[in-house]
């Protein structure tokens, strides 16, 4: 697809592809509950078998990294993140979120922890997911990440089964994550784990985790886009 003429002549590393800007409020992470503006990029590097946003796989619409920020200050939230698909297979998302931040705004990282977040604003809250086994993409975990991940991110587990659990748990412990980083969360995997057995086995342990819901599914239907 050619890009609209006024899009022609911005170079590649300052061009996002887009599929949506849009407000609702935080549904994960400890900013869960909170008005946010998402900015929701388009392509994945990682195919996880209980993936939610395959539509991001493909299409979007290609724009400038100046354009995308004008909007999402005309929005006045000062919350804001990058999700996808995988923001950082953008290289302009850096320019983008460090846009945000020298606008004021309370920048949001949900990344897949398979791409390289060295270049990451120092500013940004990161909110980096590692990935179990029966996601399949276990093999893409980068773990040079986690010594650069400070007190101001976030660790998820997104948990299929018992097993996923007890492999999330080792981690947390092995790597020492609950010291590292502000909050380690451990979500279910919605229809996969009952809530309720998961806590049990948080409990059961004392894993020094936090129990999340995806609280957009709980107040929209699972499959709604756009909230």
């Amino acid at each position: 697809m050619s890009l609209p003429p006024s899009e022609d002549a911005i170079p590649r590393d300052q061009r996002l592809r887009v599929i949506e800007l849009y407000t609702s409020v935080q549904g994960e992470s400890t900013f869960v509950g909170l008005p946010c503006l998402f900015i929701r990029l388009a392509g994945c590097n990682l195919r996880c078998t209980w993936c939610d946003s395959t539509f991001t796989f493909t299409g979007g619409v290609h724009r400038g990294v100046e354009a995308v920020l004008a909007e999402a200050l005309a929005t006045e939230i000062p919350l804001v993140e990058l999700t996808g698909g995988e923001p950082l297979v953008h290289k302009a998302a850096i320019p983008l979120m460090q846009g945000l931040l020298d606008a004021g705004r309370t920048v949001l990282l949900e990344t897949s922890g398979s791409r390289d977040i060295s270049a990451v604003p120092a500013g940004v809250h990161i909110i980096l997911d590692l990935k179990p086994p029966d996601s399949g993409e276990e093999a893409a975990n980068r773990w040079e990440n986690l010594p650069l991940l400070q007190k101001k991110d976030e660790v998820k587990f997104v948990i299929a089964s018992r097993r996923d659990y007890d492999w999330s748990r080792d981690v947390v412990l092995a790597h020492r994550l609950h010291e590292k980083v502000g909050a380690v969360l451990f979500s279910a995997v919605f229809g996969a784990v009952e809530p309720a057995d998961l806590v049990a086995w948080m409990l059961a342990d004392r894993v020094p985790a936090r129990f999340q819901l995806q609280l957009h599914k709980v107040v929209w239907p699972p499959d709604a886009r756009g909230v």
